[in-house]
């Protein structure tokens, strides 16, 4: 389930009292599998997903960057100008050391059935907060840079994808069974290359919010899933995306505040439109914070009914 582990839980909770720094949280190897661990403690899903943020690799790229409880991550030196890019370097893979012993850890701790999942963020995703310095509601700055400086933002993409992919070769070879990706089609298609090349049994699954008017260009990019956000029919979803092409979603997330009988509907309806093979059941969209862990202890049990075996 996307977003498994984090607030909603009052055990993540408790353990950020204690360790107010959402880095610290992330970037400790104890903590990461803490908190990974919590939603197996609590609901036993078929997966573990480490718990980790789309910019962690940034600084062993060398791209530093701050998390402020009011405004997010805050990158202080953007990138805006050609020369900057020389600053960027080949993942220093001793700066993320914590995310490969934590994923050695999840894996050897859980029994062999159970996947553990591992995640980046896609070079679009990423270069946004590289280039706008933070979080954004416009996007105008990446966006210009698209037409003032195609050359540079090509240039930082082409950067961004490599060493994403190499991030995501490193979880894989520490332990992750199932790497997600966020999706920009050119930089994933190279992405997915690089990293089939030296793990071509892990599975890729490419998560797309926001792109039911591009649900056909994604099967071309490689990836073994598909991610389908809660705002796209999943049957109209599996027709555009064809028969041969597994899928993954899309509860509504907001399901998860109705009653017990609101949330079977949702599934039920959902394992339906998505048809009888090549579907994984989630949520369209993370876990969102206030729900009730009854609701998410529900989905789960519902997910393991005899009759979707």
């Amino acid at each position: 389930m996307m977003r498994q582990a984090g607030r909603y839980q009052a055990s993540y909770r408790r353990l950020a009292e204690r360790y107010p720094s959402f880095r610290q949280r992330s970037e400790t190897t104890e903590l990461i599998v803490e908190i990974s661990l919590q939603p197996w403690d609590s609901f036993a899903p078929d997966g573990v997903i480490l718990f980790s943020d789309i910019l962690t690799p940034l600084p062993a790229l060398g791209l530093p960057f701050e998390i402020d409880d009011g405004r997010g991550p805050i990158i202080q030196d953007p990138i805006r100008h050609t020369d900057q890019l020389s600053a960027l370097h080949a993942l220093d893979v001793d700066k993320v050391r914590f995310t490969g012993d934590a994923l050695c850890t999840l894996r050897a701790s859980l029994p062999g059935e159970v996947a553990v999942l591992g995640f980046v963020g896609c070079p679009w995703t990423v270069a946004t907060y590289a280039v706008e310095g933070g979080s954004s509601s416009t996007y105008k700055v990446i966006k210009s840079m698209r037409y003032s400086n195609p050359a540079l933002l090509t240039q930082l993409l082409d950067v961004l994808a490599d060493q994403i992919a190499e991030y995501a070769i490193y979880q894989a070879s520490s332990g992750a069974d199932f790497e997600w990706l966020i999706w920009s089609k050119p930089f994933i298609e190279r992405l997915v290359r690089q990293f089939k090349a030296v793990h071509p049994t892990v599975p890729l699954c490419l998560y797309c919010f926001g792109a039911g008017g591009l649900l056909e260009l994604l099967p071309g990019c490689g990836a073994d899933v598909v991610g389908v956000d809660w705002t796209v029919d999943m049957a109209d979803a599996r027709r555009r995306l064809g028969p041969r092409q597994a899928v993954q979603g899309n509860v509504d997330p907001s399901v998860l505040f109705g009653p017990p009988a609101a949330i079977e509907a949702a599934v039920d309806a959902c394992v339906a439109d998505a048809g009888p093979r090549g579907h994984i059941l989630n949520l369209g969209h993370g876990v969102m914070v206030g729900t009730p862990e009854e609701s998410v202890a529900y989905m789960f049990e519902l997910s393991k009914r005899p009759v979707w075996a």
